[in-house]
Parts: structure tokens; C-alpha cells; sequence
């Protein structure tokens, strides 16, 4: 290891993957924001525009499911600490291309919330590709990146 990086928080002294002990941090509120996209065919985004999929209102269902994927990271990512999450916010909408997904999630704790933004809109993402699978088998989800990272 370069005597420039960081040591690895996550890792023991014997190369074991570990939950870093947060206990002596002070609780502050933590806001992240992430995006996404996934890039649709003309006639799938007017099916999605005028509600016409079969397994319902796309746009809709894929904010509530990234907003229930978002409280469930901890479950899901091995070494989040489970987080008391004051506010998922998941936005979905159409564009020429397919569909952008942002989150804003905000948590008052002793650690970071990007992994819970960052999972609702992988979860957001996913939905839609379920929901619009039967007529679309081109569809690429991308882009998904963390856009903001802070805390108050």
C-alpha cells in the first residue's frame, strides 16, 4: 500500500472485512443525493407517459419501491450500519432517452446516508426495468452516482 492512501477503514488488522465502530462520532444531520437513468425505447417511454404497461403506473411504483429499498440497506449492503432515516425522497421522470431517477435522503446519526440514496435509486431503477421488461429488451440502466454527500 502507497504510504499516500488511507488506511482501510473497513478491513481489520488481519485483512478481515469489519462494521466500523461509529459509537464516538457526534450525531448530525446527513444529506445525501444520488441519480440514475435508464434508457428506453420511443415506444416503451410512451407507453410509460400514458400509463399504458400492464403492471401499472411505472413512474409511481418505482419511487415507493426506491424509497422501500432505500430503509432496507443496511440488510442488503454487509457493512451499513442501519441508519434512523428521516426522509427518502425518490423523483422519476421521463426524458427523451428513458427515465432519470433522483434521491435525497437525509438521516440525523453518526454516519453517512449515500449507501440508502444510492440504493433507491438502484431500487427505483430496477423497478421500472421489471415493470417495463415484456416490451422493452434493450433497456440499459446507468449513470447511478452519488451527486452530493454533506452534513449540517
Amino acid at each position: 500500500m502507497q504510504n499516500s492512501m488511507k488506511k482501510l477503514t473497513h478491513v481489520s488488522s488481519e485483512g478481515k472485512a469489519k462494521m466500523v465502530d461509529v459509537s464516538n462520532k457526534p450525531d448530525q444531520l446527513r444529506i445525501a443525493r444520488a441519480v440514475g437513468h435508464i434508457n428506453l425505447l420511443p415506444e416503451t417511454i410512451k407507453l410509460v407517459r400514458e400509463n399504458k404497461m400492464k403492471k401499472g403506473d411505472v413512474l409511481t411504483v418505482a419511487e415507493i419501491a426506491g424509497i422501500q429499498g432505500g430503509k432496507k440497506t443496511s440488510e442488503l449492503i454487509p457493512l451499513c450500519h442501519p441508519l434512523q432515516i428521516t426522509k427518502i425522497d425518490v423523483k422519476a421522470s421521463l426524458d427523451k432517452t428513458g427515465v432519470s431517477v433522483e434521491c435525497e435522503a437525509r438521516c440525523i446519526g453518526q454516519t453517512g446516508i449515500e449507501m440508502e440514496a444510492l440504493t433507491a435509486v438502484g431500487i427505483a431503477l430496477l423497478t421500472i426495468y421489471d415493470m417495463c421488461k415484456a416490451v422493452d429488451k434493450s433497456m440499459v440502466i446507468d449513470e447511478i452516482r452519488l451527486v452530493e454527500k454533506r452534513k449540517v
